[in-house]
């Protein structure tokens, strides 16, 4: 599970349509492909040379027409120690692609009449506590419930990711849960364990395992017959893929996966068995168009605005056609798939190595083919010529006021700079174009979904963050403590009684760091005197909490996709 700075997402989908030119070409060794020219094949093939190599991990690409796989194809080493090339029947791990089985799971059993979308999950997980709130199964399925993510809480314990992750350890967690990140039904936060729970309700209702339902439920009919939730990590599966990290630009690490949990992630597949599933969006075999319909449905927030986010996929549409995606990566793996539905059609990418962007590498193929029914050519060559983003003089000197550092409370920062006359944000070291959009408000130059409104309220200076589903406000912070004596108030041991755990906060070389007996001791920046920053992704803002006289009384992990974790400083013994 990789953890991402929101505001750093590239948030372009995969395109989604493709005119195929039909001729048949014979293609050898590890090559399926019926309705391909040489050309294409020849530029497919070449989107992947940099991992086609005999040393080198890589992945596994199908695409997919009517009920047939056209193209599979498989680059590189699905195993490195042993030799082992990727094919189009190499057994992969989908990380969050697993999410829509899951999702589909709950449709079936809806469809059946054991359970309806908006009960309450405590109906059916009567263990999970009671946080005053009215948490529903369609708030699980569209990440609205506002539950915490479950990888997060685990690491935040002290559980690394490539420890073994059991079932049971995830409810455990789950179930000390004492606060939401926000009421269900109000806003939108990705979070894993609203899958977990869905599995769990499954189970509830059929008395079956996520497993066994979705074996007899789905893949059976679909003739998935290399298909199923590992739920397993000592399970032997043949021609499985391992995955990797790359060290250098000729070495790779082991990257450990060792995951007994099925829900959020975990399903084993190959390109093979999950054209099927692409081809049940439009010719449907399991289901029918009814509980398509209420899969790939956009969920909407109570206020009304309507989510991108169905139930564990994405719907959305690319150049006027109608887009079933989603993505995953879990240690090494990589993984893309979309369905587009008016054209009967998808696109299958599965990677064994951290680096690879089976998202990035989908569009590629997609632009061999894609048909644009939107007309909004020249609005993109415009954007192209970054010498449109030139600030004229009032721009500039309108933005002297928001130059400067910003942190909201979910941890989310940037600084604002001017550069070469242009608007920039930096994120991450990273320093992004942004441009112009009205008086106040400014996008990124190649993302401009993702919009900056700048404003002034009392004495803050603000910077809202709208991305697609989510919106961030940040403040400009300026005061920042330095001497060693405004540091010795931050340190000492806090502890989370919901997590059992506890970290401590020392001062080294007059600066502060955050060290724990699991981890390596982390460096922490300050953004402002109540924002503690830090590279742990689990972690990675503290907002420091105070009394009446200002004292420092503990700290709340604030962070992406878990928020409210209180941490209470204790007493000096």
């Amino acid at each position: 599970m990789e953890a991402l700075n929101p505001i750093n997402t590239n948030w372009t989908r995969i395109p989604a349509a493709f005119l195929f030119v039909l001729a048949a070409f014979a293609i050898p060794n590890k090559v399926s492909a019926q309705a391909l020219p040489d050309s294409i094949v020849t530029k497919i093939n070449t989107l992947f040379d940099k991992w086609n190599k005999p040393n080198s991990p890589g992945c596994a690409v199908g695409i997919v027409r009517n009920d047939s796989l056209i193209f599979s194809k498989g680059y590189g080493l699905a195993n490195l120690e042993y030799g082992i090339a990727n094919s189009g029947e190499t057994i992969y791990h989908m990380a969050s692609v697993s999410k829509q089985f899951t999702a589909f799971a709950i449709v079936l059993l809806a469809r059946q009449g054991k359970l309806q979308l908006d009960d309450d999950i405590h109906k059916y997980l009567p263990w999970f506590p009671d946080l005053k709130e009215k948490i529903t199964i369609r708030d699980l399925l569209n990440h609205t419930s506002g539950i915490r993510d479950q990888w997060q809480l685990l690491a935040i314990q002290g559980t690394r990711l490539d420890d073994i992750i059991t079932q049971e350890h995830i409810i455990k967690i789950l179930s000390r849960q004492q606060a939401l990140n926000f009421k269900p039904g109000e806003e939108y936060s990705y979070s894993n364990s609203n899958f977990t729970l869905l599995a769990e309700i499954v189970r509830s209702v059929s008395g079956q395992s996520l497993r066994q339902f979705t074996d007899s439920a789905i893949f059976k009919p679909l003739g998935m017959m290399h298909t199923h939730f590992h739920d397993d990590y000592t399970e032997i599966v043949n021609n499985r893929a391992d995955s990797y990290n790359r060290k250098d630009s000729s070495h790779y690490t082991k990257s450990i996966l060792s995951y007994s949990n099925a829900g959020a992630t975990s399903l084993f597949t190959n390109v093979k068995d999950m054209s099927k599933w692409i081809s049940n969006f439009y010719d449907h075999t399991v289901g029918d168009q009814k509980d398509i319909d209420v899969l790939t449905t956009k969920a909407r927030l109570k206020n009304g605005k309507e989510l991108s986010y169905a139930a564990g996929i994405v719907s959305d549409t690319y150049k006027g056609w109608r887009q079933f995606s989603h993505g995953g990566g879990d240690a090494g793996f990589r993984t893309f798939i979309a369905a587009y539905p008016d054209l009967k059609m998808g696109v299958i990418v599965f990677g064994n190595v951290a680096d690879f962007n089976p998202t990035g590498k989908a569009q590629q193929i997609a632009a061999l083919f894609i048909s644009d029914t939107t007309k909004n050519t020249a609005v993109k060559k415009e954007q192209k010529e970054e010498s449109s983003a030139a600030l004229s003089n009032n721009d500039s000197v309108f933005l002297q006021k928001y130059l400067g550092n910003y942190v909201g409370d979910a941890g989310v920062n940037l600084s604002l700079e001017i550069k070469d006359n242009k608007c920039y944000y930096r994120s991450g070291g990273e320093l992004l174009l942004m441009k112009k959009d009205s008086a106040n408000t400014y996008s990124m130059f190649y993302a401009p979904e993702v919009r900056f409104r700048m404003d002034i309220h009392s004495k803050d200076t603000t910077i809202l963050v709208t991305i697609p589903d989510q919106q961030f406000l940040l403040k400009k912070y300026i005061n920042v403590p330095s001497n060693d004596k405004a540091l010795q108030a931050y340190t000492g041991r806090y502890y989370s009684p919901e997590l059992d755990c506890s970290y401590g906060i020392i001062e080294k070389d007059h600066r502060l760091y955050l060290t724990s007996n699991k981890y390596n001791d982390t460096p922490l920046t300050f953004a402002g005197p109540d924002h503690l920053l830090n590279d742990c992704w689990w972690m990675d803002h503290l907002m420091i909490k105070r009394n009446k006289l200002n004292q420092i009384t503990g700290f709340e992990v604030n962070s992406g996709r878990v928020m409210h974790v209180a941490f209470i400083k204790m007493e000096k013994q």
